[in-house]
């Protein structure tokens, strides 16, 4: 296994345990609700179970799925980073969410090269 792949599972292991948590965990009801967006928890944990998920079933069928599904994953975790960052949590709590965005911007940029040549 190769260090590409290697970091694609990871991620989607990742978003598919933290899209379970969000959906089912007491600890991550609270957290959105600090957050304050408490009736947004259920469609953060759909969308990470299918952006991991589509990394995955992307590897096994379609490059194209791998771009889709790690494109939206950084953008959802930009956009988790910026919540932090707005609730004034420290940078090392924050830090989670930045460095799935930047693994997954990696990942999309990193396949995209490889599907087209940029």
């Amino acid at each position: 296994m190769n260090i590409l792949t290697s970091i694609l599972f990871f991620s989607a292991i990742s978003f598919i345990f933290y899209g379970i948590s969000c959906l089912f965990s007491t600890h991550m009801k609270n957290e959105f609700i600090r957050f304050g967006l408490e009736k947004r928890r259920i469609l953060t944990g759909i969308l990470q179970l299918l952006g991991g998920s589509g990394l995955i079933v992307g590897y096994v069928f379609s490059p194209i799925l791998i771009i889709a599904c790690s494109g939206g994953l950084a953008v959802l975790m930009l956009l988790g980073f910026g919540v932090r960052l707005k609730i004034k949590d420290p940078l090392l709590a924050s830090s989670p969410a930045l460095f799935y965005a930047v693994l997954n911007t990696y990942l999309f940029f990193r396949y995209l090269t490889l599907l087209y040549v940029i």
